[in-house]
């Protein structure tokens, strides 16, 4: 396995100040901090309008060379009846900027509705839809589906033919498909706990961590910590350090 990306979903969230952003740190600085702090970021700005090209080339100059950023796409392009009429909602989501991210873009996550269900041939029209690269910048997908339909040989098959992943969705009621299906694992976990100082409970930390390594043997990793509807996510930043620990690669704490 390569380095693990590690991180959280975005980084201004207002509680994470004076808990994982020191008192004082200024906001325009949050993003240097979580960088050096964290080895990923999911960026879920994306996901409800289109960022400047100027913003993305921003992010990837305030982040360490060997930094990735995962991003979110446009909802306008996942949340459709009909999948495989949304081309040229994801032609316009691809070419916003993405491409100033250069080597720190990560994979892009495609998130369907929970009320979306398993259609195989609109499925594999979608999946078509995807380039395998941007201006000559290599793409990685990765679909999380929320609804238990998708849990059918068929929709893993096709993923597996394109070289696609699934998304590893640690949540109570979303379908978890541990089905390698790229050269590289994706995980969302979404149960974290307020109560619990580092978001899971320090047995969940360390069986997932073993589950991870397992699952990325000879592939990339990339997982995230996401407060799914704000639940616990003042503790994402806290949870992801402790599992980059137990994958042995945390980096120095900034100071």
């Amino acid at each position: 396995m390569n380095k693990p990306r590690v991180g959280i979903g975005g980084w201004t969230f207002a509680p994470w100040r004076g808990v994982f952003y020191p008192p004082g740190l200024r906001q325009a600085d949050e993003l240097r901090f979580a960088g050096a702090a964290l080895t990923a970021i999911e960026i879920n700005a994306t996901y409800h309008a289109l960022q400047s090209p100027a913003a993305f080339a921003r992010w990837r100059d305030e982040t360490p060379a060997d930094f990735v950023f995962s991003v979110k796409a446009s909802r306008l392009c996942t949340h459709r009846k009909v999948l495989a009429e949304t081309g040229p909602f994801i032609a316009r989501f691809l070419e916003q900027g993405l491409v100033e991210l250069g080597p720190r873009l990560g994979p892009i996550l495609w998130q369907f509705m929970p009320t979306k269900r398993f259609d195989a041939d609109d499925m594999a029209r979608f999946l078509d839809l995807l380039p395998p690269r941007l201006d000559g910048l290599a793409l990685r997908h990765v679909l999380e589906p929320r609804h238990a339909s998708f849990v059918d040989p068929a929709f893993i098959a096709l993923c597996r033919e394109r070289g696609v992943a699934i998304c590893l969705a640690d949540h109570a009621a979303y379908p978890l498909i541990a089905e390698p299906t790229a050269d590289f694992v994706y995980a969302r976990l979404m149960r974290l706990e307020e109560s619990e100082p580092d978001g899971y409970a320090a047995p969940a930390l360390a069986d997932w961590a073993v589950r991870l390594e397992a699952l990325a043997k000879g592939r990339d990793l990339f997982a995230f910590f996401i407060g799914a509807g704000g639940e616990g996510k003042v503790r994402a930043p806290a949870a992801a350090r402790a599992l980059l620990g137990y994958l042995r690669a945390a980096p120095p704490w900034p100071g």
